[in-house]
């Protein structure tokens, strides 16, 4: 009972109490609230007490007065679903060195030092996910695009070589597949319905610390860090799903998922100026993520559909300059010539607003939407043309400007090897301005011929070969029987400075 009530209800007593019982009510009062206020917090704010109407102390549950309650917050479902499905990626490339003659006549008889050309290893690490029981994983680009031989190990330690099914630097995805069947994997969950502030796990292996999961939260979506720049190339596409979970080098490649231990995204990048977790990190969202492994499995190589625009971001100077009736969406700078859009009715000034009824606010929202889709894909694009809300009915098209599927890599299948083009300083070091290097061997005609992966390839059909896409050219122009002769005469370099030939016979 504390004073209040006591005075209120007992009021002829006051008058005629001494100072030892008045001190003993104030003693039994603090007595009383400090025990209340300890089984308040104790309980966790599940009750408090007021005063109604009447004057009477009555419990308050504030649970009824509040929000619904959070959801819980116990990881261990989602972890243990999904540790065993992350796996561990040790990329191995041999790296040239080069090393002059100190003989200088050399030099001065034939314009060049006699050179020595040695291979060293380049080790990395990283992570990926088992994304199907047969043993198909995704990873970064990042982590094996530099690779001459990839190792996966498993969370119970056995290992496996893995053969690259096919990469794409604009999302920084790749695909690898190991020979296994019956594995743990990672169901797909759905990244457009992840919302800001929500729970999500990051696993993967920092700093080779194998099986490790962090917690955080998504902070942001659709971000745009500029990290995928590729040299003439303008078909990057970043929508990364930012969130405040510990990630470090070596998590790349690894798991994003929700409470439920469904995949919402793949770890790519941390903001750091030392290299280590700072706060920030990012994830390519699983809505881009699926359709380029299901792509690369298909084809071989990435189905990018084309709107046929150039675009910009809406700022509060563009929105002024342009007289803009709006401040969100995607403005639209140009229209290619016999682009979809085009023929659709899009024209420059626009502003586009939605894809099949999905929000645009920005340019990378705008082409994780188009991303989604293949070439020939119908889409209902939305726009805004001055006041008025318009619609159109875009079917996208591929980077040759027509609605057909590519399947170039269909030729490199039978050959049974996957290329990358020759980086700059395997150019200086080999004193060539052209050639492709063989990154990946699997059962074909290459492996059949006897040559190995890190393989240069210079020439086929004493034609000087630059990209991958002059050998996936020349191969199915071969094999469609548009030469004399449906053979590939190939002439190359191994990275320990071995010359070689082959001669493929692409008839049978």
């Amino acid at each position: 009972m504390d004073i209040y009530l006591f005075i209120n209800y007992k009021p002829e007593l006051i008058m005629k109490l001494q100072a030892k019982q008045w001190l003993g009510i104030v003693a039994v009062s603090v007595l009383s609230s400090t025990l209340t206020l300890g089984v308040y917090r104790l309980m966790g704010n599940q009750y408090s007490s007021r005063f109604d109407e009447e004057g009477f102390s009555r419990p308050v549950n504030f649970t009824s007065y509040n929000a619904a309650p959070l959801p819980p917050t116990d990881f261990t479902v989602a972890a243990e679903n999904s540790v065993h499905a992350v796996v561990h990626i040790k990329s191995t490339s041999m790296k040239q060195v080069q090393m002059n003659g100190q003989n200088d006549i050399f030099e001065f008889f034939f314009g060049a030092p006699q050179r020595q050309i040695q291979a060293q290893p380049r080790v990395g690490f990283g992570s990926g996910v088992i994304v199907s029981a047969d043993g198909y994983i995704v990873t970064n680009n990042h982590v094996i695009a530099e690779a001459d031989e990839i190792e996966v190990k498993m969370n119970n330690n056995k290992i496996y070589k893995a053969k690259l099914v096919g990469a794409d630097p604009n999302t920084d995805i790749a695909l690898l597949k190991i020979e296994e069947k019956d594995l743990p994997v990672v169901p797909f969950g759905d990244s457009d319905k992840l919302k800001i502030g929500e729970w999500v796990l990051a696993v993967g292996n920092p700093f080779n610390l194998t099986s490790t999961v962090t917690a955080g939260i998504v902070s942001a979506k659709a971000r745009n860090i500029g990290i995928l720049d590729q040299p003439g190339s303008n078909m990057k596409i970043e929508s990364f799903i930012q969130t405040d979970a510990a990630v470090n080098p070596g998590n790349s490649g690894g798991a994003l998922v929700n409470v439920r231990g469904e995949l919402v995204g793949i770890n790519t990048a941390i903001a750091s100026n030392t290299g280590n977790y700072a706060g920030y990190s990012f994830a390519v969202p699983i809505s881009i993520v699926s359709k380029v492994v299901a792509d690369l499995k298909q084809y071989g190589t990435v189905q990018r559909a084309l709107l046929g625009v150039s675009i910009k971001d809406i700022d509060s100077e563009l929105e002024k300059s342009k007289n803009l009736s709006v401040s969100e969406g995607v403005y639209v700078e140009s229209v290619g010539e016999r682009s979809g859009a085009a023929e659709a009715g899009v024209k420059a000034g626009d502003v586009i607003i939605s894809v099949n009824g999905a929000k645009v606010k920005s340019r990378s929202e705008l082409q994780e939407q188009v991303g989604r889709y293949r070439p020939g894909d119908k889409v209902k694009v939305g726009v805004l043309r001055g006041k008025e809300q318009m619609n159109f009915s875009v079917v996208l098209k591929n980077k040759n400007g027509n609605t057909s599927v590519l399947k170039e890599k269909a030729g490199l299948e039978l050959l049974g090897a996957a290329f990358k083009e020759l980086s700059k300083e395997l150019k200086q070091q080999f004193g060539v301005d052209y050639g492709v290097q063989v990154t990946g061997m699997m059962k074909g005609k290459f492996s059949d011929a006897g040559m190995r992966m890190g393989f240069i390839i210079l020439r086929i059909n004493d034609q000087k070969v630059s990209s991958v896409e002059e050998v996936e050219q020349m191969a199915n122009r071969i094999m469609s029987g548009n030469t004399p002769d449906r053979a590939m005469f190939i002439s190359g370099i191994y990275p320990n400075g071995k010359t070689s030939f082959y001669a493929i016979d692409l008839s049978e």
